[in-house]
């Protein structure tokens, strides 16, 4: 099995979970982060898919043993915030340490005192849907000499906020939805649902700076040597789904 048929398979056990209503289940009241997790992790073991089970500081959420495929896991409650979401010191990558990375963004119910509800919706997708560029890579770095004493350490410890899916296409509310990219070759039980294309933009950030008198953050630019590159992307849903086409919103790139 190559890492697309891989991915088009556990969009389907996906897609069949939620139309069979298969609900999430919270092991405790205390558990904010790991039940759409383990909810997901459920459809892989389904699909005897084996992989190394995740950690509180693991990225991707899921690594595949057998093929170079990770599912990053984000579950978002409803009402809440949907458009964009933190990304925990990592920004989204299509491809990490030679894996192929899977985002699957999945919304349900925010509601506290329960302990099982369904998923309303979910979008899994490429992460080069989210950003294409995999040549960076995240860092912390530190430097001493805070404070009166010039004893104290001043970490830079960096977080991103990137748009979900559902910030960035209309038509995927109350479906399950595949985007990948275009040149991705789906199997027959798919169908096309939309084609999606994001420009890169003409300049992209080199590096900010922070004032500490005055608190400002400063960003600085440089010209993007691929700008205006068209990345194109294919949604998908399963033959049985119906529902709109998805596009992205307001008819824009990025």
């Amino acid at each position: 099995m190559d890492e697309q048929l891989a991915v088009f398979n556990t969009f389907k056990e996906a897609s069949d979970a939620v139309s069979r209503s298969v609900l999430i289940r919270r092991a405790n009241l205390q558990d904010k982060e790991f039940h759409f997790q383990n909810w997901f992790k459920a459809l892989l073991e389904a699909g005897s898919l084996d992989f190394d089970e995740p950690g509180r500081n693991t990225y991707p959420d899921f690594r595949m043993v057998k093929f170079p495929v990770g599912f990053e896991i984000k579950g978002l409650g409803v009402p809440g915030r949907v458009a964009n979401y933190d990304c925990n010191s990592q920004m989204p990558h299509g491809v990490f340490r030679g894996r192929q990375i899977i985002y699957v963004f999945g919304r349900y119910p925010a509601l506290p005192e329960q302990s099982e509800y369904p998923v309303f919706d979910l979008v899994m997708c490429h992460g080069n849907f989210l950003n294409a560029d995999d040549e960076y890579i995240h860092k912390n770095a530190s430097t001493r000499g805070m404070g009166s004493f010039g004893d104290i350490l001043l970490r830079d410890r960096k977080m991103y906020v990137a748009p979900t899916p559902y910030g960035l296409l209309s038509g995927v509310e109350r479906q399950v939805t595949l985007i990948v990219p275009e040149s991705w070759n789906a199997p027959t039980r798919l169908d096309k649902v939309g084609s999606l294309t994001r420009v890169e933009a003409e300049r992209v950030m080199s590096g900010y700076r922070f004032d500490l008198r005055s608190n400002e953050l400063t960003a600085e630019w440089r010209v993007n040597p691929t700008s205006g590159r068209s990345h194109n992307f294919s949604a998908y849903r399963t033959e049985s789904s119906s529902g709109p086409r998805v596009s992205l919103v307001d008819g824009g790139s990025h």
